[in-house]
């Protein structure tokens, strides 16, 4: 199983990636949220923490070997919870993955409906499925599921880091969830650089 690659990134599709390592080239899917900052990355080296998976009917003999690629850790962890919904395969659930997983989990748990049924492909019914079989279960991944602290109203030092992010290509919300979760995990980050240095721990699983 591969578990992690990290290569050049040749193409960005609608739904998936080119990643050349070495000699080789695999092609990704990837959830719909990353599609645009991946757009802004070709030609870079990237890491994709990644899932692999047998697509098609067997009875048919139609089988096709699949690579899922994840920019976060946490994301490809929350993809495999998300996909035991029943009715939720990969496919749909890579679509359904429109906005960052960090508001997709805090919707669940704070069984927002109208926010689930934004998603690509989850309607009414689906919405309420998911809340019926996730809520409880996402807490790790629902950074912001209380109301977040006004932008300024923050510290200087987070203020200044979520700004970094976003010149980095990092949409405000998930920076803003990023730095709000490395300041939640040590408390003795009290300058920019240090809570960048956290983020980056974190997006990589560490």
């Amino acid at each position: 199983m591969i578990v992690r690659l990290q290569g050049n990134l040749e193409f960005v599709g609608d739904d998936c990636v080119h990643l050349t390592v070495g000699e080789l080239t695999y092609e990704l899917l990837v959830p719909a949220a990353d599609i645009q900052y991946l757009q802004t990355q070709v030609g870079q080296r990237v890491t994709f923490f990644t899932l692999d998976y047998i697509e098609g009917n067997p009875s048919f003999g139609s089988l096709t070997p699949r690579l899922i690629g994840f920019l976060r850790a946490i994301d490809k962890d929350f993809f495999d919870l998300f996909t035991t919904v029943k009715g939720i395969g990969v496919r749909k659930a890579l679509r359904a993955l429109s906005i960052p997983t960090t508001q997709i989990a805090s919707a669940i748990a704070l069984k927002d409906v109208k926010t689930l049924k934004t998603l690509d492909g989850v309607g009414a019914r689906a919405a309420e499925q998911i809340i019926a079989e996730l809520h409880g279960k996402v807490e790790k991944f629902a950074i912001g599921a209380t109301p977040a602290v006004p932008l300024e109203q923050l510290p200087d030092y987070q203020q200044t880091a979520i700004a970094a992010l976003v010149q980095l290509g990092e949409r405000r919300a998930e920076a803003e969830s990023w730095v709000s979760r490395a300041c939640k995990a040590d408390g003795t980050l009290k300058d920019p650089q240090s809570i960048l240095r956290a983020v980056y721990r974190l997006k990589q699983g560490f």
